[in-house]
């Protein structure tokens, strides 16, 4: 068996364009890969492209034969760009393998240690925490900065996060889960007293409580002493990036996304670094539906796994399957045919075309002088 070519595909789902990958091959089988990058999609694209004259006629289930050659047959490594394109060509060659084998993925990477992979999605005010509750959920993730405006005094943000925080526990009760995104906007001091805040309601974890570029500030608040997980990862990339994080042991939750940090192959190895320090495995995922599904493979048979992120805020997951991911009680059921266990629709992803979402109005927080802060 030999590839034959490498297709690219771009569909708008809701809140982001998804960029998939499909993998062709000579005798018929093809495989779904996916390097959703938002805002930077027609660059992965490219990187991909770039990619295909070093796979192209070779065996697609040699995967860490290419994966070594996608990576290492180039001066310039990888980071959020073209870490995004080998990850989707990467899933795209397990998918392939485990059709060529009969099997799901997870059976080819050891065989799954649990019998579902439990989920979390996002509320971010409390209407949205108590319909996630009613549809099975039993955990949420929200942000922790103030969304209604783009300017406001840094000094309101704990106060604020703390009203609403307590209103969501409140509505939901001691047991469902909540977890915290603060998305790196916090100075270590800042970050700490948000943390602080909102220590009462019982967190799952706190998630990039700091900018992920320097883990030194990570070290700053982890020395708070709060007793809160922090967890960060969506925005480091191959085994490389979260070494110095795993081994000085600054979090308690590492989140890779798996269309980022090296695909299926890669990601699997993070986990197992994480593991060896005893710190728990959370995939970083609000992507489109192939990303989910080889994150419920991974997760299904890393040891350290916790919870997985999904965006069931848009409803062209489903629709773009063929068939589409079961999700019951806010936990996915393992698929059971061979590869990642689903297809995708390519009438459904013609339906839906690229749109151009960099002008959407992110703007900035604290901008009262003008001046640009992070989104």
């Amino acid at each position: 068996m030999k590839i034959t070519g490498v297709k690219t595909f771009i569909m708008h789902g809701v809140r982001r364009n998804w960029l998939f990958v499909k993998v062709e091959t000579d005798e018929g089988v093809h495989g779904w890969g996916e390097g959703t990058l938002e805002g930077h999609e027609k660059a992965v694209e490219q990187g991909i492209h770039h990619l295909v004259p070093l796979i192209e006629g070779r065996d697609p289930t040699r995967i860490e034969f290419l994966w070594q050659i996608m990576y290492r047959h180039k001066f310039w490594k990888a980071g959020a760009v073209m870490g995004s394109a080998i990850s989707a060509i990467d899933i795209a060659l397990w998918d392939i393998t485990g059709k060529v084998y009969g099997q799901p993925i997870y059976k080819l990477l050891g065989g799954a240690v649990r019998d579902r992979v439990r989920a979390y999605t996002h509320a971010e005010d409390l209407r949205g925490s108590k319909e996630l509750v009613d549809q099975g959920f039993t955990a949420f993730k929200t942000g922790g900065w103030i969304t209604t405006t783009n300017s406001f005094r840094e000094k309101d943000v704990p106060g604020a996060l703390h009203e609403k925080i307590k209103a969501m526990r409140e509505s939901v009760g001691p047991e469902v889960d909540i977890m915290i995104d603060n998305h790196g906007r916090s100075r270590p001091s800042l970050a700490i007293r948000q943390m602080k805040a909102v220590e009462e309601f019982g967190l799952l974890f706190f998630e990039e409580p700091v900018p992920p570029e320097n883990i030194d500030e990570f070290a700053l608040v982890r020395d708070a002493g709060l007793g809160m997980d922090i967890a960060t990862g969506e925005r480091m990339y191959f085994r490389w990036g979260f070494r110095d994080l795993l081994h000085r042991q600054l979090v308690d939750v590492i989140q890779p996304d798996i269309v980022h940090c090296g695909g299926i192959s890669e990601i699997r190895r993070i986990a197992a670094m994480a593991e060896m320090e005893h710190i728990k495995f959370s995939p970083h995922d609000p992507n489109g539906p192939i990303a989910v599904a080889a994150s419920v493979h991974v997760c299904a048979v890393a040891p350290n796994f916790q919870i997985l992120e999904t965006a069931r805020d848009m409803p062209w997951h489903d629709k773009v399957q063929r068939p589409p991911l079961k999700i019951k009680d806010g936990y996915f059921e393992l698929p059971t045919k061979p590869g990642l266990g689903v297809d995708l629709d390519e009438d459904v992803i013609a339906s839906r075309p690229y749109e151009d979402l960099t002008k959407r109005g992110q703007g900035s927080w604290n901008a009262l002088d003008g001046s640009p802060e992070d989104v």
